[in-house]
């Protein structure tokens, strides 16, 4: 998001209660990212006027930019369950408000914003669809379970979709299948940093009545002239339950990884535990996130996730540490003048020390966001990193952010 960062449930029909909604509305806050999938909506407009400030406390300038997202979208009627979907962005920085890095060549010496001026080709799909069963073809937005490892994320201004073939079916109203081959990643960094890959993505979800079982395999490949392959298998326990008067709710995932080059190959692993309780109208969470190491050589990677949701606001850890990366973190969050309040808190650490290099800092996050008028959105969001050891190559580092969203 969208978000006292950590990782809630995507997916509402998994989480119908208030605690579920409460956790997704005022924590996750990633704008939406795919709200073209209200198929009754032949014409979608989606505009995101947003201001963000960068201070770090190193040689770089602080950095700001005001930038205007557009969103064009249209869906042709269903024919015999066929229909298209074709989507436009554009993405620019207005008011002459642009003094940032945007990653591809732009003010160097200014701290990044990822969010370059780009006008894209951003969807395109042909869609076949049943009561139980959807198989698109073509360049789309893909989001699986909490976006951990694939997602399309939705905060930055070009959002992240696929050239791919996917394929949902579900069965006796409880187990699903989700199968997806892509050919290309188009990043958030416009047409330039787009790959070519041959990635296969297979996800299986049992919702058995006192949660949600889920069991993935995420074969990744890099198809650049180079060997750099991502295999990860996992499986996923995403669940509440009612107890002592009050709404609980549980996360735990496990996952194992091998990472291949021309010369290495590396096999870290992946755990989580999370607990949250809605209680008095406040949500409170907390979790333990550990992206493992390899005897300190190479540390466990989701290149295709939403990661601005995971391991701060600040995004210190886009790229996971050689060392590996653990997260403790807390949050709560609740209702406040008809609007969404959260905050969070954050403590890094390597998961394989090293001399000097054992504390990746902490981290403050607080948002609040605010819907009105049906069709718009307002939120402000702040974010302080104090780094750990001298030596992890993290600095200080403060980050704002305020936003006005229109969708129609």
């Amino acid at each position: 998001m969208n978000p006292v960062k950590t990782r809630y449930l995507t997916n509402a029909n998994l989480c119908p209660s208030v605690l579920a909604s409460l956790v997704f509305s005022s924590l996750l806050a990633l704008p939406t990212a795919n709200a073209e999938e209200d198929e009754n909506d032949l014409f979608k407009a989606d505009f995101r006027l947003r201001y963000e400030a960068v201070d770090q406390n190193n040689a770089l300038k602080d950095a700001e930019a005001l930038t205007l997202r557009t969103t064009i979208g249209l869906r042709t009627p269903k024919i015999l369950g066929f229909s298209f979907y074709i989507e436009g962005e554009d993405s620019r920085p207005v008011f002459g408000i642009d003094d940032y890095n945007d990653t591809l060549g732009m003010n160097p010496d200014y701290s990044v914003i990822a969010d370059p001026k780009t006008t894209e080709f951003d969807q395109g799909y042909l869609q076949f669809k049943t009561k139980n069963m959807t198989t698109r073809l073509g360049r789309q937005v893909v989001n699986l379970d909490n976006q951990r490892f694939v997602g399309s994320v939705g905060w930055r201004q070009d959002k992240q979709t696929f050239d791919a073939f996917s394929f949902a079916w579900t069965l006796l109203d409880s187990f699903t299948v989700n199968y997806t081959y892509i050919d290309q990643r188009n990043r958030i960094f416009a047409d330039e940093q787009d790959l070519d890959s041959k990635d296969h993505l297979v996800n299986l979800s049992w919702d058995t009545g006192l949660g949600t079982l889920i069991g993935y395999g995420y074969l990744l490949q890099e198809d650049e002239g180079v060997r750099n392959n991502n295999d990860t298998y996992g499986i996923r326990y995403q669940g509440q339950l009612k107890a002592l008067g009050q709404q609980w709710l549980l996360n735990a995932e496990y996952a194992e990884q091998t990472l291949e080059t021309e010369l290495c190959s590396f096999k870290p692993d992946y755990y989580l535990v999370e607990a949250g309780i809605h209680f008095s109208a406040l949500t409170f969470m907390l979790g333990y996130e550990s992206l493992g190491s390899d005897d300190g050589q190479a540390g466990f990677a989701t290149p295709l996730a939403t990661l601005h949701k995971f391991n701060g606001f600040t995004d210190q850890f886009l790229t996971t540490p050689d060392q590996g990366l653990n997260d403790w973190y807390a949050s709560v969050g609740g209702s406040l003048f008809s609007g969404k309040w959260g905050l969070g808190y954050h403590d890094f650490e390597a998961d394989e020390s090293a001399p000097l290099v054992d504390d990746f800092g902490k981290e403050y996050n607080a948002q609040y966001t605010y819907e009105f008028g049906n069709h718009f959105s307002a939120g402000v969001k702040y974010a302080n990193y104090d780094r750990g050891d001298l030596v992890s190559g993290k600095v200080d580092t403060d980050k704002f952010w305020v936003w006005l969203g229109a969708t129609f």
